[in-house]
């Protein structure tokens, strides 16, 4: 079954070019300026979208996406109000791949079978859940694909040649590759190192691989989508939200413009590449 990101990702290879992936946390700062961020990251330049389902313990993110989680809690962001943002994305755009991005336990405490079929129904085409390995697959990854959702998979920079076709045995839609070892936001790629790890991968599958973690600006972008099928920001965009707080901890008036604006500058970086 075809999904949304395989079809987004052969028109980007037909067009020669990486694809940007942008990153932002679901009700950040409030669900309403997170809506509007979110129906505006297609004009803007996203070929494709992460939304962060926000969590109490997230142990994998730099502090930008943490400070992102704990605002989108605060402001009493919920999973069934995340899977609604993207049923009300989908009434406007239903081309532009979506993928939630997070932990498993509000997956688990929502329901697993409740939350695929809510999921599918909303428009979701894909999922990142980093606490989920290889070895649970039957969890959540294998009825995710049985309701037409991709489940991506993380690749690291240690993961060696032994356990990389475990991870790769169920990915679909893409592979995420991380540029660095450590946390979100955390450093910057260094492009040549990550273009032949990229490499590397791609002898093993071919399912596209995207590659995040670090990157920050439009020359960074266009040269790790040098080697990559596709760029991921997401701790950039989230430094964005927070440096257009008002006083109160609210969304400005320029909050979703500005965001809009990076993720336009991101865009032309990428655009810029020819593959």
């Amino acid at each position: 079954m075809k999904t949304r990101i395989d079809t987004r990702f052969e028109a980007l290879k037909s067009e020669g070019r990486p694809g940007l992936v942008t990153f932002i946390m679901a009700g950040d700062p409030n669900l309403e300026a997170s809506q509007e961020i979110l129906n505006g990251l297609p004009n803007a330049g996203a070929d494709l979208i992460e939304i962060g389902m926000p969590f109490s313990d997230p142990m994998a993110d730099g502090p930008s996406i943490q400070l992102a989680g704990q605002r989108a809690l605060k402001g009493g962001q919920t999973l069934a109000k995340t899977l609604a943002m993207v049923a009300s994305f989908r009434k406007s755009d239903n081309k532009t791949p979506i993928i939630l991005m997070g932990y498993y336990n509000p997956i688990y405490i929502y329901g697993n079978e409740r939350f695929l079929e809510d999921a599918s129904a909303a428009g979701v085409d894909g999922l990142i859940i980093v606490d989920l390995p290889p070895e649970a697959d039957n969890e959540l990854c294998i009825p995710a694909m049985d309701h037409g959702i991709n489940f991506i998979r993380l690749a690291t920079p240690t993961t060696d040649s032994d356990r990389l076709p475990k991870v790769l045995e169920n990915t679909s839609g893409f592979l995420y590759y991380v540029s660095i070892t450590g946390i979100t936001g955390a450093a910057a790629p260094d492009p040549d190192r990550v273009g032949k790890a990229v490499a590397a991968i791609k002898e093993k599958t071919d399912i596209p691989v995207a590659v995040g973690f670090g990157v920050k600006t439009a020359q960074q972008a266009a040269a790790i989508g040098k080697g990559a099928d596709g760029v991921v920001v997401g701790s950039a965009l989230v430094s964005v939200i927070l440096d257009h707080l008002d006083d109160q901890g609210e969304a400005g008036p320029d909050t979703a413009k500005a965001v809009h604006e990076l993720v336009s500058d991101l865009a032309s970086g990428v655009q810029s590449v020819k593959h």
